[in-house]
């Protein structure tokens, strides 16, 4: 069984805008899934349509074996969702809205308490229990809203933008939540600007561009799909000249530090070879930029090529 499966999913707005043209896309239980794209790209559409939020144009969607159509109340059971804004009560304690949204799903006001603890307490948000929320900093309000859609234990979560606008040190330890939690199989759906975050945290993408799904793959074999990377390269030797780095695009920084491209034909093997040659010695070494930023850009061009082609 499938956690979500969506089958030829369209919605066209009252205004005309077609946000998303029949798309498909199947999440297997327990996965880690991201949908990418720019803003306006379909991807909060798709997801508010599976939490009901918004009605479809045409197309099917099963949560866990129940059709969103005949049995919207089961779906409604499996999900749990963190939109991009906070929607909670800003002027109720934390523990009053998780155990007021447990009653939402009929849950007993004992288990509902204990439930809160548990997740108020993963994520540092128990000592604020009873502060009135309006006073919590964004990044509490965005672990409390996540602490709502997990009241129920749904199995099922979708995440939205959850790390929009936190700094770093909350954005990490919110990822590690999230591998914790899907480590203990909830099926996670990703949707996010960080594409470091979606690298780091998810096993399949899709990427959505103008409403049509343009690459659907293991996160894996999407980065294989790179043919060349750029390194930046900080030595423990100064150069007072140009190295003989035959094969390979390069230009020097500084007297420390080189900036070269690799591609599929000269792999980072030959490039260490020809560096210990010339008795370079790399005290470290990192990708200039984001592997998948640069993946992304290349697939919605692509795309956009293939259309200019046949327009």
């Amino acid at each position: 069984m499938s956690a979500l499966i969506i089958k030829n999913l369209a919605k066209t707005y009252a205004n005309g805008f077609t946000a998303l043209k029949g798309i498909n896309l199947k999440v297997d239980v327990g996965g880690f899934y991201s949908l990418l794209g720019p803003n306006g790209a379909g991807k909060t559409t798709a997801i508010r349509i599976v939490c009901s939020l918004v009605e479809k144009s045409s197309g099917n969607i099963e949560v866990f074996g129940y059709n969103l159509a005949t049995h919207p109340e089961s779906v409604k059971m499996h999900i749990g969702m963190v939109p991009q804004e906070v929607n909670f009560n800003t002027f109720d304690t934390p523990l009053n809205i998780l155990v007021n949204q447990a009653g939402f799903y009929g849950i007993k006001r004992s288990i509902a308490l204990q439930r809160a603890k548990k997740y108020l307490g993963e994520l540092k948000l128990w000592d604020k229990r009873d502060d009135i929320s309006r006073t919590l900093s964004g990044g509490m309000k965005r672990r409390l809203m996540i602490a709502r859609a997990l009241i129920h234990e749904p199995e099922l979560l979708i995440l939205d933008e959850p790390t929009a606008g936190v700094d770093i040190e909350i954005r990490r330890s919110m990822w590690k939540f999230f591998k914790n939690i899907n480590a203990n199989g909830t099926t996670i759906i990703l949707t996010t600007h960080y594409l470091e975050e979606a690298e780091n945290l998810c096993r399949n993408v899709a990427i959505i561009d103008e409403g049509m799904i343009i690459e659907d793959t293991r996160m894996g074999e999407l980065l294989r799909q790179l043919k060349q990377e750029t390194f930046v390269l900080n030595l423990e030797n100064e150069l007072t000249e140009d190295p003989n780095l035959k094969g390979f695009t390069y230009s020097m920084m500084g007297e420390n530090v080189l900036e070269i491209l690799v591609d599929e034909d000269h792999g980072i093997n030959d490039l260490f070879e020809l560096l210990n040659k010339e008795n370079i010695k790399v005290s470290s070494l990192r990708n200039k930029s984001n592997r998948l930023e640069e993946l992304f850009m290349r697939l919605v061009d692509s795309k956009k090529d293939i259309s200019e082609e046949h327009s």
